[in-house]
């Protein structure tokens, strides 16, 4: 598990990395203002984090990973690679993009299920209406 940093403007950004037997699963925190180190910790040890691992339900293909020891020489150019990257790798952005549209689409979905029942309702309101108003009430 892997959790990045970076200020995307206006706010700074924490996405959280899975990789596992070649897929990739990624979830995205806004954090608002820049967060201290306490405050990352806290969100890393708090509930927060464990919610958003749960939520990430999109498996995206990535790279496999090493399953093998590493030559320590390759491991520190692997970690100097790490620290000069800034923002996510592409598989997660990839991860959080179809995430959302996984979202949207389900907010649509409900949103028109909601419409249907509203419509319904008026229209069962109208014709108790039009019952009364032929009985004389």
């Amino acid at each position: 598990m892997k959790l990045t940093v970076y200020f995307e403007k206006p706010y700074w950004v924490g996405v959280i990395e899975t990789q596992e037997k070649g897929k990739v699963r990624a979830a995205r925190y806004v954090f608002g203002s820049e967060p201290s180190d306490a405050e990352v910790l806290t969100f890393v040890q708090s509930g927060e984090l464990s919610d958003l691992t749960e939520r990430m339900t999109v498996v995206v293909e990535g790279k496999t990973s090493y399953d093998h020891r590493i030559n320590p020489k390759r491991l520190q150019r692997l970690a100097a690679k790490e620290v000069r990257s800034r923002g996510t790798n592409t598989y997660a952005e990839q991860a959080i993009k179809l995430q959302l549209e996984q979202h949207k689409a389900e907010k649509r979905t409900m949103n028109r299920e909601r419409r249907e029942e509203i419509k319904e309702y008026k229209r069962d309101i109208a014709r108790l209406k039009a019952k009364a108003k032929h009985r004389g009430r």
